[in-house]
């Protein structure tokens, strides 16, 4: 049997990972856009894909195949044919809130016109303005007159963090139900990846984007073959954790045995449980000040008739980790060097949302310079990236990448 995912650690080497180039989607963002669409300021793209590319290449450097989202897409519409090209792009215009048949219409027709499926999709995650459609006298009426520079399709500016829409866990994943309105179309993408592309069409889900909770992936760590750890936050609710973890412990081909579901603060720059905690070695993990005082941790395990059983375990966040993964010692290694305006700055650039590479080995934003040298003094190799644009959405290298393959102990 084929595994074309298989991720069963943080730490494990990385094999293969999946990633978005940003696009013309951050052309379309306007200063009165910024928050509805989830920025805090707008990125220049051209350096922002430069530093994007500098990320794809470093990874490269450590033997790791990376996998861009268009192309992955691409060849599922293809596989699918015109009829699987159709639906994608009638269900994609309905789920960005085009309700008049004549304007999603002249949507479809415009994007079904460009020829090329990478060019299809790149203009479905840049957005299409009205002034698009006037141009090919496509918009007539009430729209006709609107000024020019109006999105009829809103742009998806936050795709370039892959570690939400979707997670690996084992040989299965989750397709995710989105917090934000504006990022609701995100998990369409690997949903047609999941249908109709060949190398991936087998995987088990343990939750799906039709469900009616949100969870995001940047909530989702896998720190073994046995425990998956899940942030309670903010884009991250209790009953789509409860549903994950019946699904994941009915599927007995995997040996997880506990979800750890961890209550992080409520607040957008601790909006993941990967904002302040990324595993960076064996017995390491990157945090922020903040989470070492949680005290509400839950434990989930498989219950009777399919059902899960809940307890919440009194103990520290240290002492938790080393107990489910088998260790005497585990050690936090503070953002900023634990003082507060360092910690504070560099939390708000993602100073722990580290993707590791292998055991010791992580990438991380250039700028975080205090906690990167923290780290290498508790003897992580750190891979510094170029970060002044990529981190005006607030994601690091953990939120930008997700794991399709890892080695298997």
């Amino acid at each position: 049997m084929r595994s074309s995912i298989s991720n069963f650690s943080e730490i494990a080497p990385l094999k293969k990972v999946l990633m978005h180039r940003p696009g013309d989607e951050f052309l379309n963002l306007t200063p009165n856009t910024l928050e509805r669409l989830l920025f805090d300021d707008i990125p220049y793209l051209k350096i922002a894909q430069q530093e994007h590319d500098a990320y794809a290449n470093a990874l490269r450097a450590e033997g790791v195949e990376v996998v861009y989202l268009v192309d992955l897409v691409a060849e599922a519409l293809e596989a699918g044919g015109r009829t699987v090209r159709k639906k994608f792009l009638e269900q994609f215009i309905a789920e960005a809130g085009v309700t008049s048949p004549k304007v999603a219409k002249h949507c479809f027709d415009f994007l079904n016109a460009i020829k090329d499926t990478k060019d299809m999709i790149r203009k479905c995650i840049a957005g299409i303005d009205i002034s698009e459609l006037k141009k090919l006298g496509k918009v007539s009426g009430f729209y006709a007159t609107r000024d020019t520079g109006r999105m009829i399709i809103d742009p998806i500016p936050n795709l370039y963090f892959q570690r939400d829409p979707m997670a690996t866990i084992g040989h299965g994943a989750t397709l995710h139900k989105m917090w934000s309105a504006t990022r609701t179309r995100e998990s369409i993408f690997m949903e047609y990846v999941f249908q109709y592309h060949p190398f991936y069409d087998d995987i088990k889900l343990y939750f799906d984007r039709e469900e009616p909770y949100c969870i995001e992936g940047g909530d989702i760590q896998v720190l073994s073959k046995e425990v998956v750890a899940i942030g309670i936050s903010q884009r991250t609710e209790p009953d789509a954790i409860a549903d994950f973890a019946r699904n994941l412990f009915k599927d007995k081909k995997n040996e997880f045995k506990y979800v750890l579901a961890i209550d992080i603060p409520d607040e957008r720059s601790f909006m993941h449980l990967d904002t302040v905690m990324t595993q960076v070695d064996v017995d390491k993990f990157a945090v922020q000040d903040a989470i070492m005082d949680i005290s509400t941790i839950y434990e989930i395990t498989a219950g009777r008739g399919g059902e899960i059983e809940i307890v919440e375990i009194h103990q520290s966040l240290q002492k938790v980790l080393e107990k489910y993964l088998h260790l005497s010692k585990v050690e936090l290694i503070k953002c900023g060097n634990g003082k507060r305006i360092d910690a504070e700055r560099e939390q708000w650039s993602d100073g722990v949302n580290l993707l590791c590479v292998r055991p010791g080995v992580v990438m991380a934003y250039d700028r975080n310079f205090v906690t990167n040298q923290t780290l290498k003094r508790h003897d992580i190799k750190v891979i510094e990236l170029p970060s002044s644009e990529l981190s005006r959405g607030r994601g690091g290298s953990h939120c930008m990448s997700m794991a399709l393959v890892r080695e298997e102990a």
